[in-house]
């Protein structure tokens, strides 16, 4: 991890010396309620029907209530006139300055250091569910280890992570946390990836395959080359991303923000209105008047949905990143909770972008001669199709690498052939099967069409076998787009690819359009009359080709795997693990974060308005309307803010 800048340090030592002042204000104030409830038990009144009467302290009890309000006030009080002066602004704890300052002034000292106890007390519970949010992501870095076993001249090293550069080659052993972004390029094992996807199955990693520092390796002896520093690290990005989210506001939290502009103002009139224009009005007692002035200040504390709002947006982006899942902002999350149709790119989105050996057809059904000779030949070009079959006797466990290979051709756009082991083999397309005099029809025939290619296998002029070639479809793609349907989903799926192929995955996975051979210019047109239809579009894809489509999407959702960085640069939200099945719980909660800021508005301004007007109707104390009309209302709405953790992907 890089060190934090100086704003972040200011901001860090900020909030350390708010707790410090929160927890001195705490102490006193639970110090001011123990002193009272002793002075009621001592002139032998029951506790709890006359919680005004210690108002009326002994001298003991006097001078801590004193205490309580001097400690609980002077920070609250130096806040609210610094954003007064400084920022313009009337704060909430300017309002709660006037409140406590009003009723002390009025002799009731318990009320005016129980004002301040109860907000301290509701400030402490704030810090702490916004600081676990903030802890959850920040904890990440806990896990980077500070040293990196690297090999420098043949040697092995123990060596300052920071010291590491992208290129050096890195040595993990089972057990051992990965220090660096990198490729493994020696060695087969298991990662732990949880740390970084969410993932609680270790995933087999081996030759090309990227790991992230901080995971875990399970299994064998990795060698790794470094790919990034220290300070660019998936997880240094990932902590950077959710802190920086925070400055990207969603449209939601503007508006409270304004809102709470125009409306704090206006309750400070209604306030001294009421303190100083209703006495004369009526001809009522000023202290009866100002009282109920203070109560009306107190109840009107936008602090519940200021403080609220941002903290549930916020709650959402953490618990994703958790999940594997990084968000550029709450504005990312409230435009998905509106997202009506949902635009897929195929090859690498739905489908793993690779070819793949999906069935092989073989004169005799148990001989696994024709791909062991197949492969043999084949690791000797470099063409996808090559690798596919490679790949297919590697799954296999089949051993071609002691096969003598010999007299090797590559025949552009059919195939290769060559001798192995003295035998005549020919691994390609029809046309070169003709070439060769060979019939390879009677086994491709259920492989050769629209949909699929066929790549036959010959011996000696004899065909022997048949592979059926295609694009893997994703095994949670099928199961993304159902639930996708049972949130009212719209889905689309874009390609390049033939119409057959397009319609066939489009088939399988029950999309509601396919749209194929399409050029990219194409895929933008179509998006726009997708947008005009639906409204709000999210577009998937794999953050490389689809950078202009998914810039072009109200929401760009980019699958990040190996090129986590450069979806990060194109898209609004990342899938770091690739798992489809990461939508429809991202568009859950979504749905459920817009709805827990909507309900919080409500209730807030609910019970504010509803308090209001029994303080002002004189039905309430000035203690009772702290409790539970300001800062009882905000430790509610947080508590109902953790209801997010329980969104199950």
């Amino acid at each position: 991890m890089s060190r934090p800048d100086r704003p972040e340090l200011e901001q860090r030592e900020q909030r350390e010396t708010k707790k410090v002042w929160i927890l001195l204000a705490l102490a006193f104030g639970l110090t001011m309620l123990i002193s009272g409830s002793l002075d009621l038990l001592l002139k032998g009144i029951p506790l709890g029907f006359v919680i005004p009467l210690i108002n009326e302290p002994a001298t003991v009890s006097s001078a801590i209530y004193y205490v309580s309000v001097i400690v609980g006030g002077v920070y609250v009080g130096v806040l609210g006139l610094k954003e007064l002066v400084i920022e313009k602004k009337f704060s909430v704890e300017f309002l709660m300055s006037v409140a406590a300052l009003g009723a002390a002034y009025l002799g009731f000292l318990f009320e005016a250091a129980t004002v301040l106890f109860l907000y301290s007390l509701a400030e402490y519970f704030e810090d702490y569910i916004q600081d676990r949010a903030m802890r959850t992501v920040e904890g990440l870095s806990r896990f980077m280890p500070d040293k990196a076993s690297v090999i420098v001249d043949g040697s092995e090293k123990t060596v300052d992570v920071k010291t590491v550069r992208p290129g050096m080659i890195m040595m993990v052993r089972p057990g051992e946390r990965i220090a660096m972004d990198g490729t493994v390029v020696e060695g087969s094992s298991s990662v732990d990836q949880s740390l970084v996807t969410g993932e609680s199955v270790p995933v087999p990693k081996r030759t090309g395959d990227c790991v992230f520092a901080g995971t875990v390796n399970s299994g064998g002896i990795l060698k790794v080359t470094v790919s990034k520093s220290a300070e660019d690290t998936l997880v240094s990005r990932i902590v950077r991303l959710v802190i920086e989210s925070k400055k990207r506001k969603a449209h939601i939290e503007k508006l409270v923000d304004r809102f709470a502009r125009f409306y704090v103002p206006v309750v400070i009139a209604l306030a001294a209105f009421t303190a100083f224009g209703i006495p004369r009005l009526t001809g009522g007692a000023f202290s009866t008047w100002l009282y109920r002035a203070l109560i009306l200040l107190v109840v009107s504390c936008p602090s519940a949905f200021i403080i609220s709002v941002p903290a549930t947006i916020f709650a959402a982006v953490t618990i994703a990143a958790r999940k594997g899942v990084l968000v550029k902002g709450g504005i990312s999350i409230e435009k998905l909770a509106k997202v009506r149709a949902i635009v897929f790119d195929k090859t690498g989105t739905l489908t793993l972008g690779k070819p793949t050996v999906n069935d092989v057809d073989s004169v005799e059904k148990s001989d696994q001669r024709a791909l062991r000779y197949a492969a043999a030949l084949e690791q000797f070009s470099n063409h996808p199709l090559a690798q596919t079959i490679i790949k297919k006797a590697k799954d296999r466990n089949l051993d071609y690498s002691d096969l003598k290979v010999e007299e090797i051709e590559e025949v552009p756009g059919k195939g290769m052939t060559g001798y192995v082991e003295g035998v005549h083999v020919a691994v390609g397309n029809m046309e070169l099967m003709k070439q060769h005099d060979c019939n390879c029809e009677p086994i491709s025939e259920n492989y050769e069409n629209e949909k699929h290619t066929a790549v036959c296998v010959s011996m000696n002029k004899t065909a022997v076998a048949s592979f059926c070639v295609m694009d893997e479809v994703r095994a949670d793609a099928a199961e993304a787009m159902k639930d996708l349907k049972k949130s009212n989903i719209h889905t689309v799926m874009l390609t390049g690819d033939k119409r057959e192929i397009a319609d066939d995955v489009g088939k399988r996975l029950e999309m509601d359009e396919v749209h194929s051979e399409l050029f990219p210019e194409d895929k933008l047109r179509i998006l726009s009359q997708i947008k005009a239809e639906y409204g709000t579009v999210s577009m998937v894809g794999d953050g490389v080709n689809d950078a202009p489509a998914l810039a072009a999407s109200d929401v760009g959702i980019a699958m990040g795997g190996s090129k986590v960085d450069i979806a990060l640069e194109s898209a609004d939200i990342v899938l770091v693990n690739n798992e489809l099945s990461q939508i429809p719980y991202m568009v859950k909660l979504s749905d459920e974060t817009v709805n827990i800021a909507k309900q919080n508005i409500m209730a807030s301004l609910v019970v504010k308005i509803l308090l209001g007007a029994l303080g002002l109707l004189g039905f309430i104390p000035l203690w009772f309307t702290v409790a539970s009309g300001d800062d009882g209302v905000t430790l509610l709405l947080l508590l109902n803010t953790l209801r997010l953790a329980h969104v199950n992907p």
